[in-house]
């Protein structure tokens, strides 16, 4: 008995062993879940190689992860930003059952949305952005009951946003922005009152009003509309959003006025803006209960000054942006004082008001834009003890007396322009603003002579002081500077003209002025003469000699246009007809054209592809002129097909042709006059001075141009031209790409015969250009990527070290990162180091540009949308990226 009572108890304890190895070896172990998970994605760079089943390397040490501090060690946290990874998302990561944090960001996932993650029932945060998923969002999204996080921002989802999402009522940050999302925006959201975060930005195809039920989210910190096509008026709902710290309506279609309510509720805004709607009004009477400036929107019709109780409740506003829209009304002065404030922009509105001198009190302010109001009054002299103010505009108002002395002092300072106003007095001493880029006092009634001092500031390239009533000489020393623009028109200056300024700049620059003299000019000066004698006999024969001059030269003149009027009327064979295709109304003639391309409006070279000009219309309009060499031979059809595909293009950071004037030998393509000048010219200087923001700006504006010529326009283009001789900068420094796709109007052969002839910009040509001359997205890629660490560096594309050798600038940045902080020492070191974050993300995107493999090289789409990613505010609840704009 006691026999058998053992053998049974012995099968009993071999059973529940049995039992247990079978259930241990259903449990897959974390290791394995990993490599499971691993095994599903093709990791072109190698990211996860230290994923690896070895005893040497615990699972807690793979990239990318991290694990619970107590035993058993279990996975809460996986993190593969940013390494390149593609392929499938499998679910066997689900197994990991502590996993509360999953971050594929920044990869090139390329499927729909992943729902078979919601069996992962810890996930709290899931980050999905800026990759390639795509499809709709279904209505299953609500399996996802756990999630705080949910970003799937910048990425190709489409369709409708399902009211399922109202379901999930853990969220705190919902960020579905920079997609393609259409339709109505469903009242949904009453339902998330944990949000903080809400970013419905970057939707063009949403088409809905603001839901009202947004202003139930009293927890909401930022609230990002821009760019989505909003309609109708901003609900009054919103005075709900105690909490918001940063409130964008920007480039929408939002119209009538502001909420009266809304400038006593929004007490903690950082930053404010609805710029670029359809919005009008005054804004709202009231006082300053943190809104006036936190408000953002605008808001009430100040005098005087505020009670010390009201406003600490304005100290936080960062940010203050209302341009493009109808406002109209006295503007909210205490902006201008408050300690924290670093941007206002207010042009294109009504606004009228003054400056007040407690502008002293804003320590912080960085860049104040008004033009085109009615703001009146005088330039206060508490301007100049800003210190860190980089850009202070206020063109087209009605600002008169005279500049306080201290006007530019800010050691900053890089654009000043008050152009259009009624200003008097002379134009003080410039000594301290040794970064002024720009300065423009055009069209003031300014008097007295320009100021020598001018030409001490190192990197002065556009000064513009025409119409106003300047007497004097021109200093001589101004010519020591590269000036891209240099205009004086229409003053009363006398005296001789620096020869540089006269054979390197548009004579309408110095039109007006009669008083001037030198080479070139109507009057010339007493040393240009010809020796005078006072011998009667040299001097008769001197006489002759000029008369006998005068007469060959009016004949040669007089012949030649006989000869010019006879060509443009034509002759038999058609040899020499001239024909113009004007897109605008240009009301110029052929021989007003040609007339106008003369030396005196030369600009020099543009390129290779031909030589530009200045030409001022009879309306007083500038335009530019480029004449093409190298030109092909087609018939007139077939080339005014080829340009007018190109004169229709329509973008923001691209030139517009307006025209073009053609013979059987030649033909002159007309653009757009932009008066800044190219971003070659700044690289050039002898310092780059732009500010890290202006520049990441450039770079987005570039970008989108590109990405426009590529993707969104029909027929699609290539630019394959891209350099910085070929970013043009308008009086805000947006950028604007010219030369974009001549090989259509020049023919392939020509385009490539002519680009090959510019040894000086192979270093824009990526490394398979010298064995494939196939036109590619990736060559406009790789020379923007060029372009992009020009931007970063400061440096020019091609440069000269100690050793007087040239060095490509893309070898020289890879050089310079595998050395010991090597990044460091690429990265511009005028540039504040609160921006080398945001340089070192704009810096790794210029080097995936600049791949030698074509195939590793972003598009200009994924290029937009990482650069957009640091000029940012805020991407999420814990960083914010503070640049300057």
């Amino acid at each position: 008995m006691a026999t058998t009572f053992c053998i049974y108890l012995i099968f009993l304890l071999s059973l529940t062993f049995t039992i247990f190895n079978l259930s241990s070896s259903s449990s897959p172990s974390q290791t394995d879940i990993l490599l499971s998970f691993k095994a599903s994605i093709q990791d072109s760079n190698n990211a996860l190689s230290t994923w690896s089943n070895t005893s040497s390397n615990h699972y807690c040490n793979w990239n990318g992860i991290s694990c619970s501090t107590t035993k058993p060690f279990s996975v809460t946290s996986i993190s593969l930003q940013s390494l390149n990874l593609s392929g499938d998302i499998s679910s066997s990561i689900c197994d990991l059952t502590k996993l509360s944090y999953l971050n594929l960001a920044d990869n090139s996932f390329n499927e729909p949305i992943p729902l078979h993650l919601s069996k992962c029932s810890f996930l709290e945060t899931l980050n999905l952005s800026n990759n390639l998923i795509w499809g709709t969002i279904p209505s299953q999204i609500s399996e996802f009951g756990s999630l705080r996080v949910l970003d799937l921002s910048r990425n190709h989802i489409e369709g409708n946003i399902p009211e399922s999402f109202g379901t999930l009522k853990n969220l705190e940050v919902l960020n579905i922005g920079s997609n393609l999302l259409s339709g109505n925006v469903p009242t949904i959201f009453g339902n998330l009152t944990k949000l903080e975060v809400l970013d419905l930005s970057q939707n063009p195809y949403l088409v809905s009003e603001i839901p009202e039920d947004i202003g139930e989210l009293g927890r909401l910190k930022q609230l990002l509309l821009q760019s989505s096509s909003f309609q109708g008026e901003i609900p009054g709902s919103l005075v709900g959003l105690y909490s918001l710290t940063h409130l964008d309506l920007s480039e929408n279609n939002l119209t009538g006025f502001v909420p009266k309510s809304l400038a006593y509720s929004l007490k903690n805004l950082v930053s404010f803006d609805v710029s670029q709607n359809k919005l009008s009004g005054p804004f709202p009477n009231g006082i300053c209960k943190g809104l006036i400036i936190n408000l953002s929107l605008h808001t009430n019709i100040f005098t005087g000054s505020l009670p010390n109780s009201t406003i600490s409740e304005c100290m936080s506003l960062e940010r203050f942006q209302v341009q493009n829209n109808g406002f109209y009304g006295d503007f909210p002065i205490e902006l201008f004082s408050l300690p924290k404030i670093k941007l206002i922009r207010a042009e294109n509105n009504r606004f009228s008001g003054q400056i007040p001198e407690s502008i002293s009190k804003a320590v912080l302010l960085e860049q104040v834009q008004l033009d085109n109001n009615s703001f009146s009054g005088k330039i206060p002299i508490g301007l100049g003890f800003v210190k860190s103010l980089y850009r202070f505009s206020a063109s087209l108002n009605n600002f008169y007396g005279e500049l306080p002395p201290n006007f530019c002092d800010s050691p900053v300072m890089s654009i000043m322009n008050l152009s259009h106003n009624s200003l008097s007095g002379q134009i003080p001493q410039l000594k301290k603003c040794r970064k002024l880029v720009s300065l423009s006092l055009a069209d003031n009634s300014i008097i007295g002579e320009i100021p020598t001092s001018l030409a001490e500031l190192p990197v002065l390239t556009y000064l513009d002081l025409s119409d106003n009533n300047l007497t004097g000489s021109i200093p001589q020393r101004l010519q020591n500077l590269k000036l891209a623009l240099f205009n004086v028109s229409f003053n009363e200056l006398s005296g001789k003209v620096p020869y540089s300024l006269i054979s390197g700049l548009p004579a309408s620059f110095l039109e007006g002025n009669p008083g001037l003299c030198g080479p070139g000019l109507p009057k010339l000066c007493s040393d240009d003469d010809m020796p005078r004698h006072h011998n009667g006999g040299v001097t008769t024969l001197t006489c002759v000699l000029i008369s006998f001059a005068f007469v060959v030269g009016t004949a040669f003149v007089v012949g030649g246009f006989v000869l010019y009027r006879r060509s443009c009327k034509g002759n038999d064979n058609g040899v020499g007809v001239w024909r113009s295709v004007f897109f605008y109304p240009l009301r110029i003639s052929e021989n007003d054209l040609l007339i106008g391309m003369n030396e005196k409006s030369s600009l020099g070279k543009g390129g290779v592809f031909g030589k530009v000009y200045v030409v001022s219309l009879p309306s007083g309009e500038l335009v530019v002129v480029k004449k093409l060499v190298n030109f092909r031979n087609q018939s007139s059809k077939s080339l005014k097909a080829e340009v007018k595909t190109l004169a229709k293009i329509r973008h923001k950071n691209i030139v517009k042709i307006l025209g073009f004037c053609h013979s059987d030998e030649s033909v002159f393509l007309i653009y757009e006059y932009l008066n800044e000048g190219s971003l070659g010219d700044l690289i050039s200087s002898q310092s780059f001075p732009l500010p890290w923001g202006v520049r990441l700006r450039i770079a987005i504006g570039v970008a989108q141009g590109l990405a426009y010529l590529h993707r969104d326009y029909v027929p699609h283009l290539l630019h394959r031209n891209v350099k910085s001789n070929n970013i043009l900068l308008d009086a805000n420094f947006e950028p604007k790409l010219t030369d974009f796709a001549l090989d259509r109007v020049l023919g392939e052969a020509a385009f490539h015969s002519t680009l090959d002839s510019e040894g000086a910009s192979s270093c824009y040509n990526p490394p398979e250009y010298g064995y494939s001359k196939k036109p590619t997205e990736q060559l406009d890629v790789y020379s923007f990527g060029v372009v992009l660490l020009e931007l970063v560096s400061g440096r020019k594309a091609e440069a000269t070290e100690e050793s007087d050798d040239s060095i490509d600038i893309v070898k020289w940045v890879r050089r310079k990162v595998n050395l010991t902080n090597g990044v460091q020492q690429v990265l511009d070191p005028t540039i504040s180091h609160t921006c080398h974050q945001a340089m070192v993300g704009a810096l790794d995107i210029a080097l995936s540009c600049t791949s030698v493999v074509p195939e590793k090289r972003p598009t200009l789409v994924e290029v937009v949308r990482g650069l957009q990613s640091f000029e940012s505010r805020a991407q999420d609840l814990n960083e914010e990226h503070s640049i300057p704009v």
